[in-house]
């Protein structure tokens, strides 16, 4: 099997880290959910050496993930888990950090959900959830890319779509969950950093 490849990663990698390294200073333990080539994985993890980099991807992509964190040969990384974001049992393992990138889009509204409702089940006092992507604010797209790339999610599964920011945040905030930066990245992205308040309801 070829090693896949994401130009978009490529593209992003080096935005991404520049957060992440402020963002995750303090972090120790990090899970990655939606892993995809693996290539975000080796890239932050190398550069974040005081992080153990916890990857997880549905099953089909685990050999890509494990391609790339081969070649890396990094001590940081994890091979990747099976992981349900529908399901509460991924959170059992201790982490202080999410992180996901081009993910929400991608499932279904339900499972969107329910991925936030348990990343704040999750996380202890002071965690963090860090979230990458294109993002709707008040139910309107921050750019025409933005809504030409919404047209094509749905075409691709009607399931799909650019998530409201609202939205996803009312989830997080019944966590316990707080928004504490909402960074401008490139190609009209963001990334959006919650963090899990010790006053949880």
């Amino acid at each position: 099997m070829e090693k896949p490849f994401s130009q978009a990663c490529e593209n992003n990698k080096a935005a991404i880290l520049t957060v992440l390294q402020a963002e995750l200073a303090e972090s120790k333990r990090v899970l990655e959910v939606g892993s995809g080539t693996g290539q975000h994985a080796v890239h932050l993890a190398k550069h974040l050496p005081q992080l153990l980099w916890q990857t997880s991807d549905r099953v089909q992509n685990h050999l890509g993930i494990e391609q790339w964190l081969a070649e890396s040969n990094l001590s940081n990384v994890r091979a990747p888990l099976q992981l349900d974001v529908r399901d509460y049992n991924w959170a059992k393992v201790a982490y202080d950090a999410v992180f996901t990138a081009n993910s929400l889009h991608i499932m279904a509204l339900e499972s969107a959900q329910n991925f936030v409702r348990n990343v704040a089940k999750a996380l202890p006092d002071g965690g963090r959830f860090l979230a990458y992507g294109p993002f709707n604010y008040k139910g309107d797209y921050s750019s025409e890319s933005n809504a030409r790339f919404d047209v094509w999610l749905k075409q691709q599964d009607p399931q799909s779509a650019i998530r409201d920011f609202e939205m996803l945040d009312q989830y997080a905030r019944s966590g316990g969950l707080s928004l504490s930066q909402d960074y401008t990245m490139p190609a009209n992205n963001r990334l959006l950093v919650w963090r899990k308040s010790s006053n949880e309801l």
